[in-house]
């Protein structure tokens, strides 16, 4: 009869190995991050205070302040008419976009027949229309509506609204289609966060007598808060890196000028980011969740529990202490 070996480790000398497979593998995408994204980042950022000439023995520097950014908000007319522009069409483009992608996402989690192809088929443009398809697709006019008007809408809407919104609400018909073709990760989104709710609560709604509408209001929209968020935030950040986005390629032209260059550029790029994150910002104060009552009072009792086992501990300690000096004097 055998005798198995029995190997003893020490507490916690598994986690720590797991530990380390995990930074083993998370090693090439922390050193992929420094190179070509943090590095890139502090560049640009220096870059934003110099007067950068290409000439064919290297870069040179000339060290200008905050001139770059004076000459973007006091001589240049296309910026922020640009950035203006993007950041009202952007308003506007996020909740088509996420209600779109609710709609879809509650009738493709319907029970339907061919539910896979049509899934397929709503996310199929996230791998096709991307890079130069969407421009060709853009030109050909393939993500306008057909039957639909634009000219007449924004000369309708510009003798009510002003300028810069009827544009905006305009560019938004003009581009229904490609917008909507947006909607394929966000879809999936809402599906997983769906499935995800747990049936015997519609049951129970069902027993109350309480139509669809109603779950829907009541279960559905409240559980998903997050993920709604979540979409939000996401479709904001691929609008602003879209190829697209008319901002993208005025940076992209600055950067090659000759009369503006890589400081200009970067400069540029660092006013659009701090804009995209104030809408980021903007977006998630609209959407996030606020902490349910019964959240509120759970938490309020797991600290008066904590409040009372630490009144109660020190309590002990003191008693025991009490303890052991009166056998010390009784001794």
């Amino acid at each position: 009869m055998s005798r198995e070996k029995t190997v003893k480790r020490k507490p916690g000398q598994l986690k720590k190995r797991e530990e380390r497979v995990g930074y083993l593998f998370v090693f090439p995408w922390i050193i992929g991050m420094l190179l070509f994204v943090i590095y890139p980042l502090i560049q640009s950022f220096q870059y934003a205070f110099y007067k950068i000439k290409m000439t064919p023995k290297g870069r040179i520097l000339n060290w200008v302040g905050m001139q770059n950014y004076r000459d973007i908000w006091q001589k240049d007319v296309t910026f922020p008419t640009e950035l203006a522009g993007y950041a009202m069409n952007t308003l506007l483009a996020v909740p088509v976009i996420v209600v779109f992608a609710l709609i879809i996402a509650l009738l493709l989690n319907s029970k339907i027949r061919f539910k896979g192809f049509f899934r397929l088929i709503f996310f199929l443009p996230v791998i096709i229309a991307s890079g130069p398809v969407m421009a060709q697709l853009a030109d050909q006019g393939a993500a306008t509506i057909p039957s639909m008007n634009s000219v007449m809408i924004e000369q309708f809407l510009n003798g009510f609204l002003p300028g810069m919104i009827a544009d905006a609400i305009a560019n938004l018909f003009s581009n229904m289609i490609m917008i909507l073709w947006y909607s394929g990760v966000q879809i999936l989104l809402f599906l997983a966060a769906i499935q995800k709710i747990d049936k015997s609560l519609y049951e129970a709604a069902r027993i109350d007598g309480s139509s669809t509408w109603e779950e829907f209001w009541k279960i559905t929209l409240p559980t998903i808060k997050s993920m709604i968020l979540l979409a939000a935030v996401y479709t904001v950040i691929f609008l602003s890196n879209n190829e697209q986005n008319s901002l993208i390629v005025l940076i992209q032209s600055a950067m090659f000028d000759v009369s503006r260059g890589y400081g200009y550029a970067s400069a540029m790029a660092w006013m659009y980011a701090i804009i995209v994150t104030a809408i980021v910002a903007f977006v998630a104060v609209l959407l996030i969740t606020k902490k349910d009552v019964y959240a509120k009072k759970e938490k309020a009792y797991k600290k008066e529990v904590r409040k009372q086992n630490r009144t109660l501990a020190r309590v002990q300690r003191k008693g025991a202490r009490y303890e052991h000096k009166r056998q010390k004097t009784n001794n």
